[in-house]
């Protein structure tokens, strides 16, 4: 049977290829075609699970031209899913200007759950998470200043993006303004073999990571700002 003419948002593994669901491998299954942030990647999934589909580039350097041509398919009967090298579209990662623009054009948007990278990091931690926000990515020079100082008295758990090689960097700024004793959770390589969740002050784990060398997707947790002790 025929699904419905529509985009799909499936979230593919951040790391395991078994955390991906049974509705998620059906629906790359049926859809017509499957716009990927790096076809390369994405054609790895789709042959681990047998699925033969064509893959259209869909990144951050090309969404803005691709966009006109993506929704004149889909009106014009195609179904489409738009997967993400790992996790859930739209999430730091391309999507949300392709959604935003088949909401106005009258397309029916489905986003399929799944994995995500900061909640698993955050549930590692240990620190509160009834209330938080997520950065992701910050801006590396332009506007960095203003974020962090505004994030200075933040009291909700906060929780960042960073890259391997710019950890310990990250780690030390946080110490300016947040303060060195500030407690935080540094996770890494989320649901593969070497996992990593290292928990302590800011100040210890810049003496954990200064150590070793850090390699994979990094989600940083650092505890709300306490007010009057609590």
């Amino acid at each position: 049977m025929r699904i419905a003419t529509q985009l799909y948002i499936v979230p593919t593994p951040i790391g395991n290829l078994e955390d991906i669901t049974l509705r998620a491998l059906r629906i790359m299954k049926e859809v017509d075609f499957i716009l990927a942030e790096d076809t390369r990647t994405s054609g790895n999934l789709l042959k681990h699970y047998g699925i033969e589909k064509k893959l259209v580039p869909h990144h951050l350097f090309n969404e803005h031209k691709t966009i006109e041509n993506i929704i004149g398919r889909i009106l014009d009967g195609a179904t489409c899913a738009l997967i993400s090298d790992a996790g859930t579209p739209a999430i730091s990662d391309p999507g949300y200007l392709l959604v935003h623009s088949c909401i106005e054009a009258g397309i029916r948007v489905e986003c399929l759950p799944g994995p995500t990278a900061f909640v698993p990091a955050l549930v590692n931690s240990g620190i509160a998470s009834d209330h938080f926000i997520f950065e992701g990515f910050l801006p590396h020079k332009k506007g960095r200043h203003t974020r962090l100082t505004t994030l200075a008295g933040e009291e909700r758990t906060m929780i960042f993006y960073e890259s391997p090689h710019r950890l310990v960097k990250a780690l030390t700024q946080f110490t300016e303004y947040f303060g060195e004793e500030r407690y935080a959770s540094v996770s890494r390589e989320l649901s593969k073999i070497f996992e990593e969740n290292i928990r302590g002050s800011l100040k210890e784990l810049i003496a954990y990571f200064e150590k070793k060398t850090v390699k994979g997707e990094i989600v940083i947790v650092v505890a709300g700002k306490e007010i009057n002790g609590k």
